[in-house]
């Protein structure tokens, strides 16, 4: 009789606990939320908002730098740029969210130049915007143009017969997001010159990191 009671009892454990682990292992498998590829506050933190506003400047002690090949240094040098963009997609990770990139825009004032004959810039537009921009969980970035029209650079250059412009075309740009500075960084991206006078030069070639990329409110943005 006391060895029956005991497998009893010992059954009545077992069919409460099955049930108990088992709720455990689901708990597990549906508590925790996956995160989207861009987050603020940390890495897997809070999701950015489709319709939020990011934005960057130059990282601290960095130039925008434009120039003739991918290994001179004979061009442009700009110590203040930054760049706008709308998110218009946040997917969750692994995935690939999109921006509208609204504005990206150089100080002339801040510019200098070492081109034989050119004395100073006077401006750098961006031309057919807005771009848009994808940026993959793996950190892969690439900016592309309305369909049919370019990335277009126009360089206003100031010289002694005067204001001559410098038009450049690229089909697309093509970067880095890394979460340790919370920046985009581009390196030697190329441009092919389609308008301008001989001192403008036939290449150019655009490097530059910008960071932290933060949303309106000041977050800090994460990729995941």
């Amino acid at each position: 009789m006391r060895k029956r009671t005991l497998l009893a009892l010992t059954a009545a454990v077992a069919a409460l606990s099955v049930p108990t682990a088992f709720t455990a292992v689901a708990a597990d498998t549906t508590g925790a939320a996956a995160a989207s590829v861009l987050t603020t506050g940390s890495v897997g933190g809070t999701a950015v908002a489709v319709g939020e506003t990011l934005t960057a400047p130059l990282a601290s002690g960095t130039n925008a730098t434009f120039y003739s090949s991918a290994t001179g240094t004979s061009g442009l040098s700009c110590t203040s740029s930054q760049f706008a963009a709308t998110v218009t997609g946040n997917p969750t990770a692994p995935g690939t969210a999109t921006e509208s990139v609204t504005a990206h825009t150089f100080a002339a004032a801040s510019c200098t130049t070492n081109v034989t004959g050119v004395l100073g810039v006077n401006q750098i537009s961006l031309g057919n915007l807005p771009y848009t921009a994808t940026v993959a969980s793996d950190g892969t970035l690439t900016v592309t143009p309305p369909s049919g029209s370019t990335i277009r650079a126009t360089v206003a250059l100031r010289t002694l017969l005067g204001t001559i412009n410098c038009v450049y075309e690229a089909p697309s740009l093509s970067g880095t997001a890394s979460n340790g500075d919370n920046g985009i960084h581009f390196n030697d991206q190329h441009f092919t010159k389609v308008s301008g006078s001989a001192l403008c030069f036939a290449n150019g070639y655009f490097t530059a990191d910008y960071a932290p990329v933060t949303t309106s409110g000041g977050g800090t943005v994460f990729v995941n």
